[in-house]
């Protein structure tokens, strides 16, 4: 039986083989659009998840004031030592910090900037990251040892084996006479895409305390930037150890600074997606990745149901035939499901083939390294589930709907319930376009946010500005300025501490006149800068002057109008203030401007000048047109004084495009799957246009040989669809705006969403719906009555 079965359904599939294509690539289209979402889904969901242990590490984030935005990932050195070995729920802590460590081979003029991090030994004992060779108990028999991922093994040994081999290492990039042998004692598998944790090499942390007095490290309680993270023992609660944290630190330093101070414990699965505070930093956007799969797949259901309706009408003769010879409502519901398992195995098999044949440029877009395999229980559970959907919405009903007509009435072109009750295909076709107009208002609306983050005023000039690390500028940094700006292309030329479009550094050392007892936990960002930064930045000064170059630079600040608002001065320029624990004076006051992405407010800020803070990062404006001249004439420089080390810069629009990565990624993946959700509705409204026209075969016969014109026919078959396209509106409108102005509540600064979005998103959907339905409608009102009407 099951053999006829499938020879009758590829029977009918080969008969109608235009609709057969369409139910087959609509289906494969949609099936392959949501492997890929949720590929994408899983791949943001799985960071952080491959420790055993992975459930009981945690994160420590520290703000100063609860109700703050400010909430920093990192510690303090001692809050490690200290928890580990005074709180019970604490089993092991680690401690890991960046590395400026330049690394190259003995008797290599080669230096390579080669991303570090210096970790206690624990490190290991908390996360699972393959170990290659060595001993992973002792990972750093002494301060000499380093630890190499395999990557790097194989980039600097080759094949040779690489325990025991010398690599040279010099701490301090400033000093060229700092460098020093480190032993290799350790090789580990490189870090996984979705760790959230990642580095080239590790050293002990150890290395620290060398030429520190007494404790070294673990007296600075002062000192948060350092990534912590505990390994609490079973059972323990983290909102406890939290308090029982804060506690530790206020009871071992009684700074004001620290009265208001909360530690957060944040579960190391959720570092990816959430802030410190267990606030949604990126769960939003997998949500709505997870959604549009889901509405693709929906959709596309849909699609098929109105297409296998729409076939009805030319099978219900067929079926009758098959009633008459014996066939009964069994037969012919198996029959009809037996059809629609095997177009959707085929779909199946073609999804398959596009998924492996578009991730290459999927990858691209999305900038992961994801891997479609069909090992992954997943995509069968989704190929199941799908299945069922298809079987159950596209299956069944129009299974059961031909399979209990009586077939005398068939025979004489009565099909009871067919055509006659279409609510059900109309609440489709509603819920199809509404699907399809949120998907279009949210493509705008996405669009328009990233344009308008592209274009917002910053508040500096990042225009034609390329950045780097200066290393050995930095001790000759006046001479080296002095040849540079005599260079064709270069305009000017600047340092600061920092990148001006990620501030990274705060302080709460700031003290004033009349500051209140409130204000005790107030933090300000910070970043020293060249006398000539706010010139070569186009930073403008609303009050007072900048710096002049001179040694006296460093008693004076300059101060963001945020801070001075916040702190409540009037009249600032002139005044006196303690900043890092020593007294300045407020020189001026600088126009607001951004030095963290969007998501943020702008908060105080203090630029300063200080000989002890070295301006690592160099700055050079060029004229544009010539800005490959400026790199060359940079680069020869820097092959005179930096001749070990490669020369890496970025073009700060693509710094501050960086803070926006995923977002952009995100939206270009949204548009292309939003395109492919609005293409598969346009099939299924095809489907119902298809079902109308063939039911009206007659009543059309008969309009056009009593003189009805073409328009007329397309305006009588057109209308009631356009129309339900019209009321999808009234649904998708008001869904549209909740959804995003809930995505734009991520950022502080924002586009508006603007009425004539909603008209846009209208517009475009009705053309489309409308293409699509008076395309069939005119195929339909040419046809010759004639044949319509000698049917019988």
């Amino acid at each position: 039986m099951l053999t006829n079965y499938l020879k009758t359904a590829f029977r009918a599939l080969a008969k109608h083989s235009a609709y057969s294509a369409i139910n087959i690539f609509g289906l494969a289209l949609s099936l392959s659009a949501a492997i890929l979402i949720l590929l994408w889904v899983w791949d943001e969901l799985s960071y952080d998840r491959m420790h055993s242990k992975g459930n009981r590490i945690f994160q420590v984030s520290t703000t100063f004031d609860v109700t703050s935005e400010n909430v920093w990932p990192v510690g303090p050195p001692p809050l490690a030592v200290f928890g580990q070995s005074e709180l019970p729920s604490v089993e092991a802590a680690c401690r890991m910090t960046n590395s400026e460590a330049s690394i190259s081979k003995p008797n290599d003029n080669r230096t390579f900037a080669e991303s570090g991090q210096q970790v206690d030994p624990s490190f290991f004992h908390l996360f699972d990251f393959a170990w290659l060779a060595g001993n992973r108990q002792l990972p750093f028999p002494d301060n000499n040892s380093i630890v190499l991922t395999e990557t790097l093994a194989r980039k600097y040994f080759g094949h040779e084996e690489v325990l025991g081999q010398t690599v040279v290492l010099n701490l301090d990039p400033n000093n060229p006479d700092g460098k020093r042998n480190f032993r290799v004692t350790g090789v580990i598998a490189d870090f996984p895409h979705n760790s959230s944790i990642e580095t080239d090499f590790l050293l002990p942390i150890e290395l620290l305390n060398e030429n520190r007095e007494g404790a070294g490290i673990n007296e600075e309680w002062g000192s948060f930037s350092y990534r912590t993270f505990f390994l609490l023992q079973a059972g323990s609660t983290p909102k406890t150890v939290e308090t029982q944290l804060a506690d530790l630190h206020r009871k071992n330093n009684e700074a004001e600074l620290f009265k208001t101070l909360v530690y957060f414990l944040q579960p190391l699965k959720d570092i990816h997606l959430y802030n410190g505070k267990g606030e949604e930093r990126g769960m939003q956007q997998v949500r709505i990745f997870a959604w549009v799969a889901l509405i693709i797949l929906l959709i596309a259901s849909i699609n098929y149901v109105n297409l296998v309706t729409a076939r009805s009408t030319r099978r219900s003769k067929e079926v009758s035939v098959r009633k008459v010879v014996g066939a009964n409502r069994g037969h012919l519901f198996w029959q009809f499901i037996t059809e629609s398992v095997v177009v959707f195995f085929i779909a199946m098999c073609l999804s398959i083939g596009f998924a492996y044949a578009a991730m290459p440029l999927y990858n691209s877009l999305s900038g992961k390294e994801m891997v479609f395999s069909l090992s992954d229980s997943r995509v069968w559970l989704l190929f199941g589930g799908t299945l069922l959907s298809v079987v159950a919405l596209a299956g069944i009903y129009p299974a059961l709907l031909l399979s209990t007509f009586k077939p005398a009435q068939a025979l004489k072109g009565v099909l009871p319930g067919i055509g006659k009750n279409n609510g059900f295909r109309k609440a489709l076709v509603i819920l199809q376009f509404t699907c399809s107009v949120v998907l279009i208002i949210a493509t705008i609306i996405i669009s328009r946010q990233l344009e308008y983050i592209r274009k917002k005023e910053l508040g500096y000039d990042k225009e034609n500005v390329f950045l780097f690390n200066q290393k050995n500028f930095l001790s000759r940094f006046e001479a080296v300025r002095t040849e540079l700006v005599n260079q064709p292309g270069i305009k000017s030329v600047t340092a600061a501490s920092g990148d001006i479009s990620n501030i990274g550094s705060g302080t709460g050392d700031i003290e004033w006149e009349g500051k209140p007892a409130s204000m005790a936990n107030f933090m300000v960002y910070q970043m020293a800068v060249d006398h000539q930064f706010l010139d070569v930045m186009d930073l403008k000064l609303v009050e007072g002057h900048g710096f002049t170059g001179t040694p006296s630079d460093s008693g004076y600040v300059i101060l963001n109008e945020t801070a001075v608002r916040q702190m409540g001065l009037s009249d600032p320029v002139g005044k006196p203030i303690t900043f890092r624990y020593r007294p300045v004076t407020i020189a001026g006051v600088v126009k607001d401007f951004h030095f963290a992405d969007l998501k943020r407010t702008i908060a105080p800020c203090v630029l300063f000048a200080d000989a002890t803070v070295p301006l690592n990062g160099m700055y050079i404006k060029t004229t544009g047109a010539e800005a490959a001249r400026a790199i060359a004439a940079v680069e020869t420089l820097w092959k005179r004084y930096n001749a070990e080390f490669e020369f890496d810069y970025q073009f700060m629009d693509e710094s501050f495009d960086k803070l926006y990565k995923s977002d952009i990624q995100a939206g270009r993946l949204f548009n292309v799957f939003a395109g492919i959700a609005i293409l598969i509705s346009c099939l299924g409204l095809f489907g119902l246009v298809t079902f109308t026209a063939e039911t009206k075969v007659k009543e059309i016969g008969i309009r056009k040989t009593l003189g009805a014109s073409v328009s007329h026919i397309i305006l009588l078959i057109s209308m009631d669809f356009l129309k339900l396209v019209g009321l999808s509106f009234l649904v998708a409108f008001p869904l549209g705006w909740w959804i995003m102005n809930k995505w734009l509540d991520n950022y502080v600064y924002r586009t508006g969403i603007e009425w004539w979005v909603f008209a846009v998103a209208g517009f475009t959907a009705f053309a489309i719906a409308a293409v699509t339905v008076c395309g069939k409608s005119l195929r339909a009102a040419q046809e010759n009555p004639i044949k319509a009407i000698r049917t019988e």
